[in-house]
């Protein structure tokens, strides 16, 4: 396979889902000028789809929020679709998830019904044309950057992939060590470590972690409103605003829970009880109004190795791919197989 020069692809989008972004892993340092990271409601996910497309983790791709998805191509494209569990055919072939998949120039792809959680990813191998705010690609709606891909729209993608010998689409193409989450049980356990206000609240730990939440559906990328018992902390009086984590698990004057997402504001007055850990943090992107979950008390050094135990198990992910595209000659981005940066506390 001659794999030297780089081609333009027309991606033709001929069902755009109910909503479907554009989307990378988020802004670096913009929180220190005021604007939420933003990225991927689900990190892992959308990482992983990369990877197994030969694209270093942050790059660009699509995420898919519900309803049908189908686009066509006008050369043949390499993709992998990640995500919650869904259907994916290739000119009306299934094909696996969490798979690098070849599809024929022309032929269309369908991805449908979404069941468990509510986000997919798809990524192509190569560069996808789209705006970027603040050097990433990621939606900004309070900054006018809303990112939304619509029905009749083509995208543009630059890629060195010139086809690869595939004859039975339903078949993985290679054995990949691919870290699938579990989305199957019916409540979800998440997570979490203590808050600022843990202390202060009287009964919080038994009440989280013996109750069962329900998303609620107002919840988005700022953050989850959970329905559910709480109790609020107890002589506080007036908190001031302060900078506030990613899965923070607040309590609101009123009588639910919120979990900030990724597209939260920098600073919040409410009392945080909780946070959710890292490695958690991509499930709750998943969760869709109606969803049931608890909680699970962890200690910060329980956290952070699980949060350790993810980042290597997407690192083998790279080293192999890295290595099987390069004996097959199928293009990989220069950062495949690379160690990430250092690990912070979750």
């Amino acid at each position: 396979m001659e794999a030297k020069t780089e081609q333009d692809v027309t991606l033709t989008i001929s069902e755009a889902g109910w909503l479907s972004t554009f989307q990378d892993l988020g802004r670096e340092d913009s929180e220190y000028m005021g604007v939420p990271c933003g990225g991927a409601a689900d990190q892992h996910s959308a990482a992983t789809a990369n990877i197994l497309v030969g694209n270093r983790r942050g790059a660009a791709l699509l995420e898919i929020m519900g309803g049908r998805f189908a686009f066509t191509a006008s050369h043949d494209v390499f993709i992998s679709v990640t995500g919650t569990p869904v259907d994916v055919a290739v000119g009306g072939v299934p094909v696996p998830m969490w798979q690098p998949v070849c599809v024929p120039a022309r032929t269309r792809v369908v991805i449908s019904n979404a069941r468990e959680g509510m986000r997919n990813y798809l990524a192509f191998s190569g560069e996808l044309d789209t705006p970027r705010f603040m050097g990433s690609a990621a939606p900004e709606s309070r900054m006018g950057f809303p990112q939304q891909v619509s029905v009749g729209q083509n995208v543009g993608l630059t890629s060195r992939y010139r086809g690869f010998s595939q004859p039975y689409l339903g078949q993985p193409l290679f054995r990949l060590p691919v870290p699938v989450p579990d989305f199957s049980p019916k409540v979800w356990a998440v997570d979490v470590v203590e808050g600022p206000e843990t202390d202060r609240t009287p009964g919080i730990r038994e009440l989280l972690s013996n109750s069962v939440y329900t998303v609620g559906g107002k919840s988005n990328h700022v953050g989850l409103r959970l329905d559910g018992p709480v109790v609020h902390p107890e002589g506080l009086g007036e908190i001031i605003s302060h900078g506030v984590p990613i899965g923070a698990i607040e309590i609101p004057h009123g009588e639910e829970l919120i979990v900030l997402g990724r597209s939260r504001t920098l600073t919040a007055g409410y009392p945080i009880v909780a946070v959710a850990t890292k490695a958690s943090l991509p499930l709750l992107g998943q969760a869709s109004p109606g969803r049931k979950m608890t909680f699970r008390w962890v200690s910060q050094e329980a956290a952070v190795e699980r949060w350790r135990e993810q980042q290597w198990l997407l690192c083998a992910l790279e080293e192999r791919v890295h290595n099987l595209f390069a004996a097959v000659g199928l293009p990989f981005a220069q950062a495949a197989g690379a160690t990430p940066p250092g690990i912070r506390a979750a």
